[in-house]
């Protein structure tokens, strides 16, 4: 039974965060805060580097500048309210605060998942098709990839938050976890959610999953004609196709996990989460730069021009 007499009852939710011990938490907001810090420095410089470095004007790498952008955004949607709150006895968040928050999240994720099939497509094109790969990759084709992910995130969340937005919180406020966990949430509200969860297991888990299965063919296709088509190349697109491989397992791995079972473990959630939200934007541009000998080489380039410059001046 709805309540709308009490719809605005409830002002804020609070948030019980990692742990309630404060040498645990005081351990975390160091932990945290520097890995932030990395997540900044490592996604900014990979975007710097594409847009200063001219070797760094191709088709993979417009993908890559962009995709460092989503991992900032998305980390920044959530990192610095949770690390802010590991020093607050009291963590607490408004209720329009926690649905800008839940409205970001969905958005850069969403966002991010078709842009990982982009990347996917740009790879296939470049292994299968080398010929073409320029005609077909061209400036019109890439910023069309690039709008369409933003168009995708921006259906994907808000065909989420619509719905959430309207709901009635009048009694427990309490989220269990670092931040507003968009099923968590919707469980606090006063009224049957039952077709709301389904909605928000289908639209990013099972779309995640689908995505990701996808992509696994995708790539699969891929390998196949390398090996099938051995020449000195080969070695470079498999370090390439691995690099991506991996960004992809570590970034639908956790979305899948948490939509497919979202409130049988709260202490699970509590981890995927964190990996979700800090550890992932973190491991893309160290996976990226690692084993890209072409972006170490153009971040070299980048600090050397910038440590010169700062002598000279």
């Amino acid at each position: 039974m709805d309540v709308p007499n009490n719809r605005s009852s409830v002002s804020e939710f609070i948030l019980l965060g990692l742990s309630t011990s404060q040498e645990i938490q005081i351990f975390f907001f160091a932990v945290f805060f520097l890995v932030y810090v990395a997540i900044i420095v490592g996604n900014l410089l990979i975007v710097i580097s594409v847009i200063v470095d001219t070797h760094l004007h191709s088709p993979m790498y417009f993908f890559l500048a962009n995709l460092s952008f989503f991992d900032l955004c998305l980390s920044s949607a959530a990192t610095p309210k949770m690390i802010a709150d590991l020093l607050r006895k009291c963590k607490t968040i408004s209720l329009w605060g926690c649905m800008a928050q839940m409205f970001f999240m969905h958005f850069f994720g969403g966002g991010e998942m078709s842009l990982l099939i982009a990347m996917a497509i740009d790879r296939y094109v470049a292994i299968c098709k080398p010929l073409q790969y320029q005609t077909i990759m061209n400036h019109r084709v890439l910023i069309g990839f690039l709008l369409l992910s933003w168009a995708i995130g921006s259906i994907h969340t808000t065909s989420q938050m619509v719905f959430t937005v309207g709901l009635p919180f009048c009694g427990p406020n309490v989220v269990d976890s670092i931040f507003c966990d968009l099923p968590l949430v919707i469980k606090l509200a006063c009224t049957e959610t039952y077709i709301l969860e389904l909605l928000v297991i289908a639209n990013s888990g099972l779309l995640s999953l689908i995505c990701f299965i996808l992509l696994l063919i995708s790539y699969i296709v891929m390998l196949v004609t390398i090996w099938q088509h051995s020449s000195s190349a080969s070695s470079k697109a498999v370090s390439t196709l691995s690099a991506h491989i991996t960004v992809v397992t570590l970034f639908f791995g956790p979305a899948i996990f948490i939509y497919v079972f979202p409130f049988k473990s709260y202490s699970v959630d509590k981890f995927l989460s964190v990996f979700y939200s800090v550890i992932t934007p973190l491991l893309n541009p160290i996976i990226y730069t690692l084993r890209n000998q072409e972006m170490k080489a153009a971040i070299k380039r980048l600090s050397s021009q910038h440590i010169g410059s700062w002598l000279t001046s």
